[in-house]
């Protein structure tokens, strides 16, 4: 393997990976951006720009294939490749909710809000800083940084029970409600599963340094059992 072609093809690959992660954040937050200011055409753009996603991640896929044939990398060499490429698809689906949000804006944009947006926001932000924040520890191989991100997982859950619960009120009180209530609902669960596959990049990172897989859903999960008990 030829080293110092290898550490700048790499470095093309995490500044391609970077620039899609940033197209994909910057769409999660223009898709709420038409949501909660009932912007059409906002919303539009983000389901026209799904396709630079798209496309990049298969120029990255192919840019990964390519290393691995002319370069043949082992070990660590070789998982930091092969995360990569786990990492786009992530980015992929990502980039797919955001175009799922923004469809849901053409659907009622034109509709009185049954309710002012105040949390789905505030989960769309803690959502896009575990984009941001998950590449970063990719690309920086922080070990610590991917524990970190994990854990705010966490925040994104409760921010999403909340909201379930406080819609499932408006429902209950006027049938009326239920239609756009649904709707926001659905907002929120695109948004807690972007911050899914945020968690999936975090623990992306673990394996590349350690070589172990890990689901922060489980140890999530496990860690408030523990606190109950």
């Amino acid at each position: 393997m030829n080293r110092s072609r290898f550490e700048k093809e790499l470095e093309e690959l995490h500044y391609d990976i970077l620039k899609m992660g940033s197209l994909v954040e910057e769409a999660i937050g223009n898709a709420i951006a038409s949501l909660v200011n009932h912007d059409k055409e906002m919303a539009q753009k983000v389901i026209d720009e799904d396709d630079r996603i798209n496309k990049m991640e298969i120029e990255i896929d192919d840019k990964c294939a390519k290393i691995m044939v002319t370069q043949h990398p082992i070990a660590k060499d070789l998982r930091i490749v092969l995360t990569g490429l786990k990492i786009v698809t992530d980015l992929e689906r990502m980039g797919d909710y955001a175009v799922n949000i923004a469809r849901t804006t053409l659907r009622i944009a034109d509709e009185k809000y049954i309710k002012p947006l105040i949390d789905i926001p505030r989960m769309s932000d803690v959502v896009r800083e575990m984009v941001k924040l998950s590449l970063d520890s990719y690309v920086r191989q922080d070990l610590d940084l991917a524990k970190s991100i994990g854990e705010k997982d966490e925040i994104v859950d409760a921010l999403y029970g909340q909201i379930f619960r406080e819609l499932l009120t408006y429902m209950i009180e006027d049938p009326r409600n239920i239609h756009q209530a649904a709707e926001f609902l659905f907002v929120a669960r695109y948004l807690e599963r972007i911050a899914d596959h945020t968690t999936n990049i975090c623990e992306w990172v673990i394996y590349l340094e350690t070589g172990e897989r890990i689901d922060f859903k489980f140890e999530n999960i496990k860690k408030r059992s523990e606190q109950k008990n």
